[in-house]
């Protein structure tokens, strides 16, 4: 075999004192296709650092050989050194390298080039990164969550574009799917150690299954050696003291080693079950020809459903498509222009939100998960310790004062579920829920759902946990068009045809400027973008005005939560409860303008 291209040897590193890397090893050969794995927080980002030579490790050995290309995509691009998302593009090409490829790979992802880096959205500069590193056709591609930010359209072209390219490939992705169709090889970080299997991403998870197997056994012959050499210590011959000491040294060994084995031991799984709370009624959404606009753009046309109780519906289509408009209309958090949207009774409903905006940076851990600080996290009827929930989703007890904002972002979904999962319900709302989780995490929120008797409203990127979960599944066809298919995402494709297809305004869009690159298609493309100022005040505003009337409420509620209120002053306390509602009913307003703005703006322009 003709040596790697690239081979990360022997490779340590420690941050804060702690050792994330203990002699992992990775090679790459020619034409490759790798899966990277493991848990959060295990390396792999790290490890795909050192080998883009981006950071440096405390010992090891990095080969690279001579003439060769390679690129990096990162999780979060910067572009703010360039005047334009093409000068960014372009930076990233060799001489010799096809310039028109970086125009054509811009357009096949939903950009002109000509869009200000200050003006793009995160997600547009996570394409523009992909069409920065797919641009040269390196011989080795590093792609770190290249799913992230895309959706189904552009996750399944870039599939079939790294398909077509030759380069060698390190994938990082949380896309079971994505990884099973592109990689051959699994390189799976484990406990600071990589280990290598060649039977593909498909395998991966009845192979790791079986390491932890044979682990657990040979930990158990190894205690059974101990208890056996124990025995003998204290009942052999004790006129043979030589081989007495010899074999106590051996058993301090054996037991040393068992320390180790034991310290070692993969880290435990989230603990994830839903908090249930009473039966709802049979029907629980009722929608007859609901339609929504913003503007002159028609979201939802003459849309008719019911869902009923235990349903598992995913929504789907390309961003911008309005499947968030969709999922708010279906809960009542937007009003319907015309039609009618019922909701059941007895409903208990608790939302995911996928940009995690429920959080507050500034929170620690522990006030993030309890309700009006202290140490009890009320998960249903029940009251936990805070410390204790915490490590039911694999957060460590010293990480309880720690502010949210130095969480990593598989942190902070696990945060949410745990906050989202401790409310009693009998409905939930996910919004992108996959974000940023591991394949372990991901396997418990599918058996969680899979168990849970209460109906499941999902919108979601990912084909695989579609089809692991919905019993149906509305797709945008376009036009405010959505129909109803019976099954997941394949089931989907195979009643259709084909999977979900690219908005037809985009493509328009982008025809138009492939054919004419003028001034004229410039102020298209930024009118298309334009809110008026009314609208970007309001934008700009409203979150410090919520916040406002959130701490009122927050005031309003502590002084009724004193029980002796009531009996001292009824008038006051009347009062209060009435100045309550009025807030309350003040915040949800502001939260539905807020909302609608902020769709508008996120569908104004490709997200």
């Amino acid at each position: 075999m003709a040596p790697p291209l690239l081979h990360l040897q022997d490779i340590h590193l420690a941050i804060g004192g702690q050792a994330l890397l203990s002699g992992a090893e990775l090679a790459v050969h020619e034409e490759d296709s790798i899966a990277l794995v493991g848990r959060n927080g295990s390396g792999k980002s790290t490890l795909l650092k050192i080998a883009a030579a981006l950071v440096e490790p405390d010992h090891g050995e990095r080969f690279f050989q001579p003439g060769t290309t390679l690129r990096y995509l990162p999780q979060e691009p910067d572009l703010s050194a360039y005047a334009t998302v093409l000068d960014y593009v372009e930076d990233g090409l060799a001489p010799g390298d096809d310039h028109y490829r970086a125009q054509y790979l811009l357009e096949e992802l939903g950009l002109t080039g000509r869009e200000q880096p200050s003006d793009i959205s995160g997600g547009e500069g996570r394409r523009a990164a992909l069409a920065r590193v797919l641009a040269p056709q390196p011989d080795i591609l590093l792609l770190d969550e290249p799913t992230n930010h895309l959706d189904l359209p552009a996750i399944e072209w870039l599939e079939s574009e790294l398909r077509q390219i030759r380069s060698a490939k390190v994938i990082i992705s949380h896309d079971r799917r994505f990884l099973e169709n592109l990689t051959r090889n699994v390189v799976w970080i484990d406990r600071g150690t990589a280990r290598r299997s060649n039977r593909g991403f498909a395998y991966f998870e009845a192979w790791r299954d079986e390491v932890f197997e044979q682990e657990k056994v040979e930990e158990q012959k190894l205690k059974q050696k101990i208890l056996a050499e124990e025995d003998w210590i204290r009942y052999g011959v004790t006129a043979r003291r030589k081989r007495n000491v010899r074999r106590l040294g051996e058993l301090g060994e054996l037991r040393s080693k068992k320390q180790q084995m034991a310290q070692n031991r993969p880290q435990g799984d989230v603990k994830m079950n839903a908090t249930e709370g009473e039966t709802s009624g049979k029907s629980v959404i009722k929608a007859k020809h609901v339609s929504k606009s913003f503007g002159d753009r028609t979201i939802i046309r003459d849309f008719s459903t019911e869902v009923q109780r235990g349903d598992r519906v995913g929504i789907v289509g390309p961003n911008g498509a309005g499947k968030s408009t969709l999922i708010n209309l279906l809960t009542g958090a937007l009003e319907p222009d015309s039609g009618t949207v019922q909701l059941g009774t007895n409903l208990m409903m608790v939302t995911l939100d996928q940009k995690r905006e429920s959080l507050k940076p500034e929170w620690t851990l522990k006030e993030a998960l309890t309700t009006h600080g202290g140490d009890m996290v009320q998960v249903g009827e029940t009251s936990r310790h805070v410390v204790g929930y915490m490590k039911d989703f694999l957060f460590r007890p010293e990480q309880a004062r720690s502010p949210i904002s130095v969480l990593s972002g598989g942190e902070r979904g696990r945060l949410m579920l745990a906050r989202a999962l401790a409310k009693p319900s009998n409905f939930l709302v996910l919004d992108e829920p996959t974000n940023d989780l591991d394949l372990e995490t991901l396997d418990l929120l599918q058996e969680m759902i899979t168990d849970y008797t209460g109906t499941v409203l999902l919108v979601s990127h990912d084909r695989d946990f579609l089809d692991r979960i919905c019993t149906s599944t509305f797709y945008a066809e376009g036009d405010g068009r959505w129909t109803e298919y019976a099954g997941g995402y394949s089931d989907l494709v195979a009643q259709r045809g084909t999977g979900v297809e690219a908005r037809k305004t985009q493509k328009k869009d982008k025809d138009k400027v492939s054919r004419e690159p003028t001034e004229a298609a410039d102020n298209s493309a930024k009118q298309r973008r334009t809110l008026t100022f009314k609208d970007k005040h309001l934008l700009e505003t409203l979150p410090a005005k919520m916040e406002e009337i959130e701490a009122k409420i927050a005031r309003l509620r502590s002084r009724l939560e004193d029980p002796d209120l009531f009996t001292k002053d009824p008038e006051t306390f009347n009062k209060a409860a009435k100045a309550l509602e009025a807030q309350e009913d003040l915040l949800a307003k502001a939260e539905e303008k807020w909302l609608e703005l902020e769709i508008l703006q996120e569908e104004l322009g490709s997200e």
